[in-house]
């Protein structure tokens, strides 16, 4: 019988609310615009239970009321509507330690892939170049008012983790190191061709079969199912399957899926291993 209600991986998870447990890593999701209990956004200004939503209602007519009216029906001590400030302008650089600017993020990252050699690293599709990681503001130096980006890439082609410094006021890269068995979090390029691979591969199937479950149609595309994930820390598994040997060396992750403003599809028994491109079940 527990393998008849197993009927297969990729099992309908109801609810609003899903966490990766046991010794697997916690994966934090968020719901946008769903609140416990839905599996649905409310729609714009619907009342929410004991939420802001519920201003405007019975709840602040009887306060108007208890207050009293005066002139023109003015409530007395009614707070004035919310007016909301424009944002400053952005400029092209940033002062001291303010955020990395647009500008500033994208010629911290165009100067990181200019070195020789860079042609020869690989994206996680296989492409030229190494997979963007993530850029932010390198620590100052005492003494130097130099803004740098740190950008940290990942080579597909060797397994490395690459950090360049980036000197922003000369437009030239100052350090470059590389580091193998290092896994910083996911890029959602790189959640995205996981997915990919899961509905590619064979296991994928179970997953198709419960997105045709809840919406009556197919399932062919990652555009149509929502996902998030991290990194695969096989340190942190009781049994890790063979094929799973090499992640920490290899770039893995696990993702939890659901379907666009529906139920959850259950993928955390997937692991991907994108420097192997392979997919293999846990659990």
């Amino acid at each position: 019988m527990y393998e008849i209600a197993r009927r297969h991986l990729g099992k309908v998870v109801a609810g609003a609310a899903m966490a990766v447990t046991g010794t697997a890593v916690a994966v934090a999701v968020g719901m946008p615009g769903v609140s416990a209990g839905q599996d649905t956004p409310r729609p714009a200004g619907a009342a929410a239970p004991g939420g802001a939503a519920d201003l405007g209602g019975a709840g602040a007519a009887d306060g108007a009321g208890a207050a009293g009216t005066g002139a023109g029906g003015q409530a007395q001590g009614a707070v004035p509507p919310a007016t909301v400030a424009p944002a400053a302008a952005e400029g092209k650089k940033g002062v001291g330690s303010d955020p990395l600017t647009d500008d500033e993020l994208a010629r911290a990252e165009a100067l990181a892939l200019t070195p020789p050699g860079a042609s020869a690293q690989r994206d996680v599709e296989g492409g030229r170049g190494p997979q963007h990681l993530g850029t932010g503001l390198a620590d100052p130096r005492p003494g130097d008012g130099t803004r740098r980006a740190e950008v940290r890439l990942y080579d597909y082609g060797r397994d490395e983790l690459i950090t360049r410094t980036v000197n922003l006021a000369t437009g030239t890269v100052e350090t470059s190191a590389a580091q193998r068995g290092v896994q910083p979090s996911a890029h959602p390029e790189e959640l995205r061709e996981a997915l990919g691979l899961i509905l590619a591969s064979p296991l994928g199937k179970g997953v198709k079969e419960d997105y045709r479950d809840a919406t009556g149609k197919e399932l062919a595309s990652t555009a149509q199912l929502w996902f998030n994930g991290d990194v695969y820390r096989p340190y942190r598994e009781a049994n890790v399957p063979a094929p799973l040997s090499r992640c920490g060396e290899h770039r893995c992750v696990r993702l939890v899926t659901k379907v666009l403003n529906g139920a959850w599809i259950d993928t955390r028994d997937l692991i991907v291993d994108l420097s192997a491109r392979t997919v293999t079940r846990v659990g």
